[in-house]
């Protein structure tokens, strides 16, 4: 089971008065969706650097089953343990939907002839049709770019998925099939989704809903 915990953790960017995230201890476990929530400049995206091992905290640690993140490859951390899905979607625009999801299966050493297949399988598992599959990403709508983004996070069979307002960018109907997409990756797959959102649709969706404030973290 893939877990992160987050033990007594504190990140202070250079020459700040305050910190961007104060103390906080907190566990996310496969299975559940957690959503964090707060007002602009609260620490939810420092947070969120720090489970993606894009920064190390300045107190504290960040630990992915038992390890600390200040002891293992990054590089290899985040391209095989966690993956990311953003507002603003991040699809390769000069490359087809299924070169999108297949690239990261390439990055791990699956050859283009086995990576193929099971991108195809991906996309249709979130409603991308064949023929959608070799369109461009600015060919798609933004519920279905968003969806190619989500087939493309599993891609590297990663159990931990971070979004970052994935919803940002969507109406009320694509949000709500994003929404559902995450929640059944989380509770018939055993994924673990933590999504940093305004959201508050998101939040009553999720199985955790947490709010920051000020650097602190609290359930809701």
């Amino acid at each position: 089971m893939s877990t992160l915990a987050l033990n007594n953790v504190t990140y202070t960017y250079k020459n700040a008065q305050r910190p961007a995230v104060s103390d906080i201890s907190c566990i996310f476990e496969e299975g559940h969706v957690y959503a964090i929530v707060g007002p602009s400049g609260s620490g939810k995206s420092t947070l969120l650097s720090l489970l993606a091992g894009l920064d190390l905290p300045t107190e504290g640690e960040v630990a992915f089953n038992g390890d600390s993140l200040a002891k293992l490859n990054l590089d290899r951390y985040r391209r095989e343990s966690i993956s990311m899905i953003f507002q603003a979607f991040h699809l390769f625009p000069l490359m087809t939907v299924i070169e999108n999801v297949c690239f990261p299966m390439e990055l791990c050493g699956v050859t283009p002839k086995d990576a193929k297949p099971r991108a195809a399988a991906l996309l249709e598992g979130v409603g991308i049709t064949k023929e959608q599959m070799g369109r461009f990403p600015s060919k798609l709508s933004g519920g279905e770019r968003q969806r190619v983004a989500i087939a493309r996070s599993l891609a590297s069979n990663a159990k931990i998925i971070l979004g970052d307002e994935p919803t940002g960018n969507l109406d009320g109907a694509n949000t709500q099939n994003i929404i559902d997409i995450l929640c059944s990756l989380a509770h018939d797959k055993g994924y673990c989704v933590i999504i940093v959102t305004h959201d508050m649709e998101v939040a009553d969706a999720a199985d955790v809903a947490l709010k920051m404030r000020d650097g602190e973290l609290r359930v809701i």
